[in-house]
């Protein structure tokens, strides 16, 4: 473990730094919805995981990008975190990743380079392991350490996932638990026992490859992942575009039980009130304990899925060849009213 802590020197950390999906809405209301194409099959104009461009061959090339301040203080972890998290949104589409560019931005009359070396060779580390190449970037000396990917990947358009697709009846799965956000905020708070020290940064870690075999199930009928907004507030997208209404099981929910005690000591990110505050109506009235969850801000977070009841042995099966125990927590309903999300239990 490196003496430096990185998160001393950002105000922000991972996924929660996000700006918030309101006050995005309005960022990109004035940029206006970009250059057309009649092969670009997925843009701006919606709140999917990346862009999609078609290939011409039965084949769409996947672009992504995501970068943010550390969440973790060894920088080598921040760099792995940071790749994982990027090329999750190619798998969230059903895609292969192929090609990667880091984007970095240090301050280096606090941080020597030798440091930032250590967060390159991290992602370095994670797309070799994954079968794509990191091949260059950009850097720029930035008064707060900064690092992420840009992701180019692979999919066949038959098998192409989106936020756009869910339908009544429709079972929910979260390929990871929730709590990294909690657990984060705890570390930085000094509140985390020995003992629970990497919980959060082995979740991170888990690479979302799982979804590229998901994809082929054709039973999926949405997928996405869960990282800034919270579980309630990508949940809501895909119930947005899909024209449902999400009921979730409260107790069923996949969550790391050990943060449960420091969210009850107040370790929970700026973010969760943020996102709450974002979803408004979309999110119906219900306690601190219920919405500090749902809205946790994910790092590197597990994938949403909206499965075909006749398709849940599949999914489950697949689940399982990939360490993962799935369970449905809730499912898709018709939509009525202005909240896209209903809570039980």
């Amino acid at each position: 473990m490196s003496a430096i802590r990185l998160t001393q020197y950002s105000h922000g950390a991972g996924c929660g730094c996000k700006i918030a999906p309101d006050v995005l809405d309005d960022i990109l209301a004035k940029a206006g919805p970009g250059a057309g194409s009649s092969r670009l099959i997925v843009g701006n104009q919606g709140r999917e995981d990346a862009a999609v461009y078609d290939l011409g061959d039965g084949r769409g090339m996947i672009a992504t990008t995501d970068f943010f301040m550390p969440i973790v203080d060894d920088p080598f972890d921040f760099g792995r975190i940071a790749a994982v998290n990027a090329i999750s949104d190619v798998y969230a589409m059903g895609g292969t990743p192929v090609l990667a560019l880091g984007i970095l931005g240090w301050p280096l009359e606090k941080l020597g380079a030798d440091i930032a070396g250590d967060v390159v060779a991290g992602a370095q580390a994670v797309c070799r392991e994954l079968g794509l190449a990191l091949a260059g970037g950009h850097s720029i000396d930035a008064p707060e350490p900064i690092f992420g990917l840009a992701v180019n990947g692979l999919v066949d358009l038959e098998h192409l996932k989106l936020n756009k697709g869910a339908e009544p009846g429709d079972l929910l799965y979260l390929t990871k638990p929730l709590g990294v956000g909690l657990l984060t905020t705890a570390e930085k708070q000094g509140l985390l026992q020995a003992g629970h020290h990497g919980l959060a940064r082995e979740t991170m870690l888990k690479s979302n490859l799982i979804g590229t075999e998901l994809a082929r199930v054709s039973g999926v009928h949405a997928m996405t992942d869960v990282t800034g907004f919270g579980l309630a507030g990508h949940l809501a997208e895909v119930c947005a575009a899909s024209g449902v209404k999400a009921r979730i099981e409260y107790k069923r929910l996949p969550r790391l039980a050990e943060a449960e005690a420091y969210r009850r000591q107040g370790a929970v990110p700026g973010g969760s009130a943020r996102n709450r505050k974002a979803l408004g109506a979309k999110l119906p009235a219900m306690d601190e304990a219920h919405w500090q969850w749902l809205c946790d801000p994910q790092t590197s977070g597990g994938l949403l899925l909206a499965v075909h009841p006749s398709w849940a042995d599949d999914v489950e099966r697949i689940g399982r060849a990939y360490g993962v125990q799935l369970e449905s927590f809730g499912e898709c309903i018709k939509a009525e009213g202005e909240a896209l999300v209903e809570v039980r239990g």
